[in-house]
């Protein structure tokens, strides 16, 4: 049944990979209970949901707010959020859905029949709560919020259930049968020119051309083309119950019934269809028929409720058509409706998280508390305002819109292409395959991709047109769409793609690498037929100077391509790329502070005044204290040192400072060198800021004071001396449905770096997993997948190996030879940081250390050192664990 296992497990993603990550509030408080409900198409399933009830944290009567969870979590996922909105004023209920976590029955998809009812009785249950606030008797003030699975069954609710008074769904789908058969491509009955604008560049006010109306949402679904990477992330994990099991309770799952050994906890009606689709990747009517009862398009005319739709812009699963084709529909019903394209989305990016928390409560205080809350645009998206002058952190802005202009925007531009007719041929068993976007790539890259895709086109494989330089600036604010000529036989399957292309740096492929498949069906006798293909909507701006590359090609990794060889012509139907625009979100929005502007001359001005006066800092190197003998930095000192290491000095910290949103400090005035040829250990306990550091080491998110340098260089992110750093920090993250070989060769390609480079075998020998390295990375212990983490970080050899429990999961001969492997490293003339928990390792690995507590630095220098000056304070044959207690105060 993997067949079947892999097309089921698709849907586990919609969730699994939710991306919601809330700040965390003071802990509200929380009554956990099991609310039995009835549902199914005759009323005659009993189901025990498990939930959990948070009352307003101001006390007497709110309005209530439901959290949905994403596919494959549970109450616990959403959990967080939920106290913040209790704290905010809310009567907030979460629960695990059915077939998730301890909730009984299985999962139907969001079905009006099954989860839809489930909710409106969770309505029913808030309606009698003494802390809801009512609009009438059984009928609560009352609004849903989720994301992905979280946010269909908000749509599918407030179409059921009238007494819905605001929703917020995000990053979810619209049709579930497109989202996961899309078709790109609008082809007429018969062969033939389309026409279309052969001029340079135009822009037409207004213009809503037939070449600019993007393709509808569900549009040639019945022969749209399978995405197979997103079945193949949780390929041979099969459907066991555990796989939907709430993780922290896995303890209490109960043995699997013969049934759900074979569907885990799906109704066995989907698992039916899936088994017919799992033939050949196409799907069948019944298929598209059940998918389609469970999409909010088909019943989005019902929704009165005032909905936020968040859609995040790096989402292969889901992408913003979804969000534009709810849209149209909801307000079609004279429903209010505003959109927001944001930076993430289920292919990577939750750094918005406080904004979207943000835009949520300001809706649901406008339609659930009726204040005057801040108002929402009805478009807004995120755009890069570069960086912050003095912190040096990323600037989001987010101009808005008074309304919502669709995928076609409000002007069309039209940017003329050129490249001649090109051969492209389907390879044997369809492989290798193109890539746009690798689903969790965002982990294989160890968290430093942002969500960005790896693009590459296979050379055979692809056809590509490109503009001249553009005279002018282009923002590109929705679906591009394009005319193609295919010429050959049968049934083509191809996927485009837009670049944008500089002559200085590798040309980017948008948005965040997503791509349109499409069929092209050549009618017999023809040998010809034209498709207008509409491209991923994407906000982008287009430099003066840059050149648009559509890209097509026959194969892409994340998609089912056929396996049998074919040959084809690609050609441009017409020159004519439409290009639509959004005249409204084109200046900067007015509610960005002047100082934001004015800071880049600010910093010019004070330059000036400094060289002028010739006045230096007066900053100098703090005194030091005495804690347990060892040498350890003032705590009343609030001078912080200047960095005075070289380019010789592999790494030096100096004064580094980051504080949580509380104003709690992480990391706090820490200071300290590291020297080439040492092993260090980065030592402290849960909390002590060990993480914190060694992501600011790795530009993955900015101090608020002090400096890091290494080899001399500040650290910034993106600077090109963080090639010299190899890391493997929070776990290792590979691509499980990969070999082992295949996931470091990919990691490495995504670099951009020559392969000769990489000094493939001398990692390899690193790892030591012998014929294991071909293997699937989902058949690895824990063990293994360590290994092969450290040796991607070893990757190029770097000058600086920065590693967080190194050790984990490996046996006792395991963990001795990965000593002797560092100390071998750091003798060959480079430096290895270490963060452990293992203290008798670290004695035995590591040539000096780091200890931190709360934040600070307690103590650093040679090992041998702390275990000399622990020997005159009463220790026999002094231990480094007896030190390091006795230096955080912890000797209970």
């Amino acid at each position: 049944m993997k067949r079947v296992a892999a097309l089921v497990a698709v849907l586990a993603v919609i969730g699994v990979t939710t991306w919601l990550v809330w700040p965390s509030p003071s802990e509200a408080r929380a009554q956990d209970q099991r609310i039995t409900v009835v549902d199914g198409p005759s009323d005659d399933q009993r189901v025990e949901l498990d939930t959990t009830f948070f009352p307003p944290a101001g006390g007497g009567k709110a309005p209530a707010v439901l959290v949905a969870h994403g596919f494959g979590g549970s109450k616990q996922s959403v959990r967080q959020q939920a106290a913040r909105l209790a704290q905010d004023g809310y009567a907030v209920l979460t629960w695990s859905a059915r077939g998730f976590g301890r909730s009984t029955g299985e999962i139907a998809l969001n079905s009006p029949d099954y989860e839809v009812k489930d909710v409106k009785q969770l309505v029913d249950w808030l309606a009698k709560r003494p802390e809801v606030q009512l609009d009438a008797t059984g009928d609560p003030r009352v609004g849903i919020t989720g994301g992905s699975y979280g946010g269909a069954i908000a749509l599918m609710t407030a179409a059921y259930d009238q007494r819905i008074d605001a929703i917020v769904p995000q990053i979810t789908w619209a049709d579930l049968a497109d989202a996961l058969f899309p078709n790109a491509a609008a082809q007429p009955a018969t062969g033939g020119s389309t026409g279309g604008s052969t001029g340079g560049s135009t822009t037409g006010q207004g213009a809503q051309s037939a070449a600019a109306a993007p393709a509808a949402i569900g549009q040639g679904v019945g022969d749209g083309v399978f995405k197979r990477m997103w079945a193949g992330i949780f390929f041979g994990q099969g459907v066991s119950l555990d796989t939907f099991a709430d993780r922290s309770r896995r303890e209490a799952a109960a043995p699997l019934t013969a049934q759900q050994a074979r569907c885990g906890r799906f109704l066995p009606a989907i698992c039916d269809i899936y088994q017919q689709v799992a033939e050949d990747g196409r799907p069948t009517p019944e298929a598209i028929a059940l998918l389609r009862r469970s999409s909010p398009v088909t019943v989005a005319g019902r929704i009165k409720a005032p909905t936020l739709l968040l859609q995040g812009q790096r989402d292969s699963l889901f992408p913003i058509a979804h969000a534009d084709a709810n849209a149209k529909a909801i307000a079609a019903a004279g429903t209010p409706v505003s959109m927001a394209w944001f930076d993430g989305g289920h292919d990577g990016g939750n750094g918005e998280a406080d904004w979207l928390y943000d835009q949520s409560s300001a809706w649901f205080g406008r339609y659930l508390k009726r204040e005057a809350a801040p108002a929402v645009g009805a478009f807004t998206v995120t755009r890069d305002g570069g960086r912050d002058p003095g912190t040096r952190q990323r600037i989001r802005l987010h101009p808005e819109a008074s309304s919502y202009p669709g995928l076609a925007g409000t002007d069309t531009t039209t940017v003329r292409l050129t490249g001649p007719e090109q051969n492209i041929v389907n390879p044997p068993g369809g492989a290798p395959a193109s890539i746009s976007t690798v689903p969790g790539v965002g982990g294989l890259l160890g968290g430093q991709g942002g969500g960005a895709g790896v693009s590459i086109d296979m050379p055979g494989q692809s056809a590509a047109f490109e503009s001249a330089p553009l005279t002018a600036p282009l923002q590109l604010t929705g679906s591009s769409t394009v005319t193609v000529k295919v010429a050959g036989k049968g049934q083509a399957t191809l996927f485009a793609k837009l670049y944008d292309v500089a002559d200085t740096t590798q040309p980017a492929a948008l948005p965040a690498g997503l791509v349109a498949p499409f069929r092209v069906t050549i009618p017999e006798g023809s040998g010809v037929a034209e498709a207008t293909v509409t491209l991923p909507a994407v906000d982008h701006r287009f430099a003066a100077g840059h050149r648009l590359r559509l890209v097509v090609t026959t194969t892409d990794m994340g998609f089912a391509t056929p396996t049998e060889a074919a040959a084809f012509r690609v050609s441009l139907a017409s020159p004519a790329l439409a290009v639509p625009t959004v005249r409204t979100l084109a200046a900067p929005p007015s509610g960005v502070a002047w100082w934001v502007w004015a800071m880049p001359l600010a910093a010019v001005l004070a330059a000036a005044v400094l060289l002028a006066t010739g006045r230096t800092s007066g900053r100098g190197v703090p005194r030091a204290s005495t804690r347990g003998g060892v040498a350890a930095p003032d705590a009343g000192e609030a001078q912080v040192p200047e960095a005075t290491g070289g380019r010789d000095v592999p790494l030096e910290i100096v004064g580094l400072t980051k504080a949580y949103r509380n104003g709690e400090r992480a990391v706090d005035g820490l200071s300290f060198r590291v020297e080439q040829g040492q092993v260090l250990g980065l030592l402290g306990p849960n909390g002590a800021g060990k993480t914190t550091t060694m992501r600011m080491m790795m530009g993955l998110i900015l101090p608020d004071a002090g400096e890091i340098r290494i080899f001399g260089d500040p650290v910034t992110p993106g600077a090109p001396v963080l090639s010299r750093l190899g890391s493997f920090v929070e776990g290792p993250g590979f691509l499980p449905h990969l070999s082992g070989r295949d996931n470091i060769e990919l990691y490495w390609a995504a670099t951009g770096r020559p392969a000769a480079d990489a000094h493939f075998e001398e990692a390899l020998e690193i790892a030591g997993l012998g014929k294991a390295l071909d293997r699937a990375v989902r058949t690895y212990s824990q063990g293994m997948r360590q290994r092969l983490a450290i040796a991607q970080a070893m990757l190029g050899l770097p000058d600086l190996l920065v590693l967080d429990e190194p050790t984990n999961g490996l046996d006792p001969p395991q963990i001795r030879e990965m000593r002797e492997v560092l100390k071998r490293y750091a003798r060959d003339g480079r430096t290895v940081i270490v963060s452990s928990h293992m203290l008798a390792e670290v004695e035995q690995t590591c040539s000096h250390v780091v200890v931190m507590h709360r934040g600070r630095l307690v103590s650093t220098g040679p090992v041998s050192r702390l275990l000399s000056s622990a020997a005159g304070n009463g220790h026999g044959g002094p231990r480094l664990e007896d030190v390091f207690l006795d230096l955080i105060g912890d000797r209970s």
